[in-house]
Order: structure tokens, then sequence, then C-alpha cells
């Protein structure tokens, strides 16, 4: 369970933290009940706590249920990652869903998962499970194959030995997906067919600094690939590229 904490004698933020962390993108709202089991505490425990966070602004409480507060998300868009990345990327993504129509993903790795840090709409009726804060297998996903492809070896390896299978076309053999993953890093971009959901492909390019590592991922999911992906991948390195110099430009002014 996500916010799961059982170490005896943990502190009261670390209970908080735990309390927290019991909601996830399919536990949008709890019942005290819920939160207790999910995040390991005791029910008093729960309820003091809740109580208190309530207070902050920090949780919601709708009738007999719990909902992340405001105040947290507020506090989310200040992090780096929330603020910094999105800020950059955002006109490019609105360039590229103007040139292409699709719906475009921007995603980081967070541990062995791809967490997605925006998403905008494309005009096609496709089946998307993305959604903004959410996480995805690194495996399935063509955003996830990218950062899998640059990620550390140790990550690699441990989502190679657990590879589960979403849809009938995901890739769950360890040595087709690192031959994947070497096409990927030759040829810059990773595409998928079926492999999230059905009746969805995506194609996905990195974001880098000037110079620099790989920070994100860039990406779109479209009804097909067999005609035009040439098009998109090339838009997506545009847009990529851009976000890159702009990103170089940021960090090095927020040096001075």
């Amino acid at each position: 369970m996500p916010g799961n904490l059982s170490t005896p004698g943990a502190g009261v933020v670390s209970r908080a933290f735990a309390l927290l962390g019991a909601f996830d993108v399919d536990h949008r709202e709890l019942s005290l009940t819920e939160l207790a089991s999910r995040a390991g505490l005791p029910l008093p425990t729960a309820h003091r706590l809740a109580r208190d966070l309530v207070g902050l602004g920090a949780l919601e409480r709708r009738e007999d249920r719990y909902a992340v507060g405001r105040r947290l998300w507020d506090l989310g868009l200040l992090a780096p990652v929330q603020f910094e990345l999105r800020q950059v990327a955002a006109p490019f993504l609105q360039d590229l869903y103007g040139a292409t129509g699709a719906t475009v993903h921007l995603g980081e790795r967070d541990g062995d998962q791809v967490l997605y840090l925006d998403r905008l709409s494309g005009n096609a009726s496709v089946p998307v499970v993305s959604r903004i804060g959410g996480r995805l297998p690194l495996h399935a996903t063509g955003v996830g194959k990218v950062l899998l492809a640059w990620a550390p070896e140790d990550v690699q390896r441990q989502v190679l030995a657990s590879l589960t299978r979403v849809t009938p076309y995901t890739v769950t053999q360890p040595g087709r997906l690192r031959e994947q993953l070497r096409r990927v890093r030759r040829e810059g971009y990773a595409q998928t067919v079926e492999e999230m959901s059905r009746g969805a492909c995506s194609v996905a390019v990195p974001i880098r600094p000037s110079g620099g590592d790989v920070v994100a991922a860039l990406g779109l999911v479209v009804p097909d690939l067999s005609r035009g992906r040439a098009r998109l991948i090339a838009a997506l390195q545009v847009a990529a590229a851009g976000i890159g110099r702009s990103l170089r430009v940021s960090l090095s002014g927020s040096e001075r």
C-alpha cells in the first residue's frame, strides 16, 4: 500500500506523510477506515492526524471521506520538477499539439515508473490511460522506454526482472526489451504499439539540456504509426531540442 508505515516509534511527520501517501490516482477519496488501513496506522492516530491536516489545508473533508487538499497542490507546484520543466516546456507542448493534433505527453522517470508531468489531449479518439501526476510502467509506454533506455544499469535490471503484461502486445521478454532499449539509444526515439492500451500507439524522444543528461521524455499518442511516423518523430525532436535549449538557459540563469 502506498502510504504504509509500520516502523515502531515513527515520528509525527512520518505518520502524516504515510497518511498523505495513502492517496494515489486510483484512490483520490478515502474514508477514515481506508486511510488508516492504507497508511498502516491505528484508527485513532489516523483520525487525529487527518483532523490536523484538514485544519492545515493539506486534506479536505467531504462528508465522510477525505481528499488531498489545495494547499498540497500549491506546494507541489513549487517543486523544481513541476515548476521549471513544465513552465519551460509548456509553449513547445502547445506547438507540438498544434502541429500534430495528437495527445502530447511530458514525463520524467520516478524510480521504476514514468511520472507524467503534463498532458494535452489530442483530437483523435484514442484510449489514453495517463494522467497528470500519474505513473505508468516504464517498459510499456513510449516516454517510459526512452527514460528506461537512458536509466542507470541498476534501474534497468530492476525493471527487466519484473516485466508485467498490460496488454497482449506488451513486451515482457527481457532480451527483446534489452534490444529495443539499445535501438532507442542508437536511433534517438522509442515507439510502442498497443502495449499500454489497445488501439493506442506512441512515439517519444528524450529531452536533455544542451550537452547534458536526459532529464525527461516527450511523446505523442496516436491511433496508428504505420503512416506519418517520420513526421511525428521530426516534430518531437524539434520540440525536444527547443525545450533542451530553454532548460539550459533557465538553468544557467538560476546559477548566477
